[in-house]
């Protein structure tokens, strides 16, 4: 991967978003903090070779320029020997010499862009790191903070949820425990004459306050319409 191709996932990443889905920020940050570091290395070898040959491209067109001036003066001397031969032949030199120089220029204006260009990318690492560097405590704190608080509340509802079970169980185990001794004292009895002379007399007596509740009733219902 080249130094632009990677430089530019990493300008384009949105930190947030990558930390939202990871399970440790902590390292992810840690990780595009050295990412980011070493692309500044990177990018900075890169620009530190640019200047180089831009150093070296502007002696040589320093040297050629020297030249030229030489090839001119030497068509000049040639001219006033009258050695236009030898005139035609320094001016053709000095033409090659200020093609030449002309090329150079042009790759110096090309590398003159490449370190405009250095220069923005280390601005926006630089950027990005010293943000990332910035924030890389805040988010770590949160995200411990958020974990201690989650397991927490997972404890918690799983205590409770534990509780609820045990006392309704506990409470099942209450019923069935009266139902048993209830069970248990009725068995090997037979029910009596009296006992069921005494059930009717219940039934009776359930019957006639039915019969009353009913009146009653009956009586509201006309005062509300009468109302």
């Amino acid at each position: 991967m080249g130094v632009f191709t990677r430089f530019s996932d990493i300008i384009n990443a949105n930190i947030n978003a990558v930390l939202e889905k990871a399970e440790d920020p902590d390292k992810i940050i840690r990780l595009m903090i050295q990412e980011m570091e070493d692309t500044l290395v990177e990018i900075r070898s890169s620009a530190a070779k640019c200047i180089a040959d831009r150093k070296e491209t502007g002696r040589h067109i320093d040297y050629l320029e020297h030249e030229n001036k030489e090839w001119a003066r030497r068509a000049e001397l040639a001219i006033r020997r009258e050695r236009e031969d030898l005139a035609r032949a320094a001016l053709s030199e000095k033409q090659a010499i200020e093609d030449k120089v002309g090329s150079l220029k042009q790759e110096l204006d090309v590398l003159d862009g490449h370190l405009d260009k250095f220069n923005t990318d280390i601005t926006q690492v630089q950027s990005k790191l010293d943000d990332a560097k910035t924030r890389q405590r805040s988010i770590v704190i949160r995200h411990k903070t958020a974990t201690s608080q989650l397991s927490a509340r997972k404890h918690i509802h799983s205590d409770r949820i534990d509780e609820m079970l045990f006392r309704f169980e506990k409470a099942e185990s209450r019923i069935d425990r009266v139902e048993s001794e209830s069970e248990a004292m009725a068995m090997g009895r037979t029910q009596t004459l009296a006992d069921e002379i005494e059930g009717l007399e219940d039934d009776d007596r359930v019957e006639a306050e039915l019969a009353e509740l009913k009146a009653k009733v009956g009586e509201n219902k006309e005062e509300s319409i009468d109302g």
